[in-house]
């Protein structure tokens, strides 16, 4: 009953709030809606004092009564499902969806999100709630470069790829935004603009030096995609300097890169008190005043912190103009319009979403798929997928009922959370015996030495050990209270008492299955050869543990993707503080890694075949075919990667750099002709100078079910299929 009078009651309130408001919604120009934008902002910002000017350059935007202008916080998230706001669907952590390799399943969990975004702010503004995590611009996504697994914000991105970012990126912002032709249904956020992936505990502090090269190659191609296809309504600045500029006052970022080379017509905000750095932390300034013109005068249109009202001593000070305040505020207010929060309500599309589609059944189906499609099968010898009436289980280990690990970071919150175990005793029958231990702590070892779990797993017919990572040990600057590195790791293996605890597990395990959480790449080749089947479950949201559930006994079969390598070990890795891509990441990693970018194993077998390379067309493109035929016993999901090589450029190139991927889905038996198109941009290369620029020679393609190595193949990767093209 108590929903239903909520649906009911949602409409009548916005009826009322229409009603009232009515008769002032028309008083001013910046009020009707028939006008442009352009006309409403400079109306607007025409009727406001120098002090309500100021204000409105604040992430916490004061009412301005007088003009019937109610409070607006320009600070939400929705990293992986509206967050820090109550309930919400909670999908897989970012870093988990960036391991589907699929654009549609993105577009269609962001248009899930913007949907009970729009429900919440509905709901908040019936009620008079206008407070912080309340309102519609959302600052996400993350899309900087995963350069290095001990980055504990890493889980937030889509992986260590740029075209791979770019593209998850894309449709995400897509699905936030929607499509309508006036109104945006959320607004999203790139977000940190640039070249900004750790550490943590320097990030107040630090300058990432990098190469116009390793800039316009790697760095900046995912904010490029944002701003120039999605239309990305916001870009955040990062705390650090890039090559000796703060990013929040960055000139040939803000200003040549992304205002004028890339046309961006959004709002630009800074990371939160960012500018309290320029004088604490990066000391480029000595005073507050400073720091505030500074990010004004080069296009930081929003004070994400406290530093903005000291722009009236800017301006009595002459380091800053009222007119350079217009400027930015009508770069910031048009956001504000074209979400319709000027508009009187009822008038805007997404104003009758109600609180019903709050965690769904549909969005709680859609979060289940992403967390099923994400979790990458990394070694089976034969022991997956499980019966259901299977005899015996051993389920232990410190992540098989622990929460957090689906949760991550910036989540939202749910009542119904599905733990591993959960998820595993949803599929067993009531013949099976169960028991379950948790038998370790997750980053240190046991206090009371006695073992009353290993015996448990002689007598299983198999033992699955839950163990990994979790927001508690990786995480933001100041939320992994579990780190001593600010949320970073020293080491990227499993904490040292995990492996002890499952070598205790190995030696008397008939079968060991092991599942492993986290956010980024773990070194762990011992528990690798430990191991009779090794699952990667990323944090999968709330949903997760029903989705370990299906891979484990079958009812899905294991497609998702590494969108990060694994390294052998974190002596394999440049030092943290070196930004060049030299050594780092698939592209130019000279060690051989644990587990490569792209890898995934299922249940089923794929083969490549019939490869055909096509002369470079006169418009400049290539078009690349290949058959994929489905050889094994289960229907299955296949990500088609296609890699391009330069085999003779004139400067160092990536050894392997990803240009298109395609989710295939084949019964067994089945095949079917996949094709791309390599675009003549695709086909450029980035050089010292950063320009963008084709060059003659012999290039390599490779199409298949990972990175093209020795290495996939020996980790039972699909076979890819080779050729090759001249530019002449």
């Amino acid at each position: 009953m108590k929903d239903l009078f909520t649906k009911l009651l949602l409409p009548v309130l916005f009826f009322v709030a229409g009603t009232a408001l009515f008769a002032q919604e028309m008083k001013y120009p910046f009020q009707d809606p028939g006008l442009s934008i352009e006309e409403r902002a400079e109306d607007l910002i025409s009727r406001l004092t120098l002090e309500e000017k100021v204000g409105q350059l604040m992430y916490g935007a004061p009412a301005i009564e007088r003009l019937g202008i109610p409070a607006y916080n320009w600070w939400n998230e929705c990293l992986h499902g509206v967050a820090r706001n109550g309930r919400a669907t909670i999908f897989p952590q970012a870093i988990g969806m960036a391991a589907t390799f699929d654009t549609d399943l993105m577009q269609r969990v962001g248009e899930a999100i913007s949907d009970e975004a729009r429900a919440k702010y509905n709901v908040s503004v019936a009620n008079g709630f206008r407070r912080q995590y309340q309102g519609l611009t959302f600052w996400t996504p993350n899309v900087n470069l995963f350069r290095d697994p001990r980055w504990g914000r890493g889980q937030e991105t889509y992986g260590e790829d740029p075209y791979l970012t770019s593209r998850i990126g894309v449709a995400f912002v897509k699905g936030l935004q929607g499509d309508h032709p006036k109104y945006l249904k959320s607004a999203a956020m790139a977000k940190h603009y640039a070249v900004h992936s750790g550490p943590e505990g320097l990030r107040h502090e630090f300058d990432a030096k990098v190469s116009m090269k390793d800039l316009w190659e790697t760095y900046l191609p995912a904010f490029e995609a944002l701003v120039t296809e999605a239309r990305v309504e916001g870009v955040m600045g990062a705390y650090n300097r890039t090559n000796g500029d703060p990013c929040c006052a960055h000139p040939y970022l803000m200003q040549e890169v992304l205002r004028e080379k890339w046309g961006f017509k959004g709002y630009f905000t800074s990371d939160c008190w960012a500018l309290v750095d320029f004088y604490s932390g990066h000391k480029i300034v000595k005073t507050a005043p400073e720091a505030a013109a500074l990010a004004l005068n080069f296009g930081c249109n929003l004070n994400c912190g406290s530093t903005y009202p000291e722009l009236l001593k800017s301006i009595e000070q002459g380091l800053t103009t009222e007119d350079m305040v217009d400027q930015n505020l009508k770069e910031l207010l048009p956001t504000r319009f074209r979400l319709g929060l000027f508009d009187p309500p009822g008038t805007v599309p997404f104003d009758q979403i109600g609180p019903e589609v709050i965690a769904c059944e549909e969005h709680l189906k859609l979060s289940r798929e992403a967390a099923a499609k994400s979790i990458v099968l990394l070694k089976n010898n034969g022991v997956l997928p499980l019966k259901k009436d299977i005899g015996s289980l051993f389920v232990t280990g410190p992540t098989a009922a622990h929460a957090q690990a689906l949760l991550a970071n910036y989540y939202g919150l749910s009542d119904d959370l599905r733990t591993i175990l959960e998820g595993i005793m949803g599929k067993t029958s009531p013949q099976t015996s169960v028991h379950y231990s948790q038998g370790a702590l997750l980053d240190e070892p046991n206090r009371n030495p006695i073992d009353w779990f290993s015996g448990e797993a002689a007598v299983a017919d198999v033992a699955i050990a839950c163990v990994g990572i979790s927001q508690l040990i990786e995480g933001e600057e100041g939320e992994s209270i579990a780190s001593r590195h600010k949320g970073d790791r020293e080491d990227i293996g499993l904490p040292p008492n995990q492996v002890e605890f499952l070598k205790k597990i190995r030696a008397n395990a008939k079968k060991l299955v092991v599942v492993i959480t986290g956010g980024s790449a773990i070194a762990c080749p011992e528990v690798y050869e430990m191991a009779d089947a090794l699952l990667f479950a990323w944090y999968p949201g709330e949903q997760g543990g029903n989705a370990v559930g299906d891979i484990l006994f079958g009812d899905a079969v294991p497609s998702g993707r590494l969108p990060v390598t694994f390294p052998m070990s974190v002596e394999d890795l440049p030092p943290y503080e070196d930004y060049a891509m030299a050594n780092r990441t698939y592209r130019y990693m000279e060690k051989e890694p644990l587990f490569p970018f792209g890898f995934g194993l299922s249940y089923t077998r794929f083969e490549y075949s019939a490869l055909k390379v096509s002369p470079v067309q006169p418009d400049g493109s290539v078009s690349v075919e290949v058959t994929l035929a489905n050889t094994g016993n289960y229907r299955g999901e296949e990500v088609v990667q296609l890699y391009l090589t330069d085999v003779a450029a004139s400067v160092a190139m990536p050894k392997y750099a990803l240009k298109g991927f395609q989710r295939v889905a084949l019964w067994p038996g089945a095949s079917r002709r996949v094709s791309f198109t390599l675009t003549p941009d695709m086909i450029k290369i980035v050089n010292e100078k950063g320009e963008r620029v084709l060059e003659k020679g012999d290039f390599k393609v490779y199409v298949g079910g990972a990175t093209p190595s020795s290495r996939s193949m020996a980790l039972g990767a699909a076979q890819y299929a080779e050729g090759k093209f001249t530019v002449k």
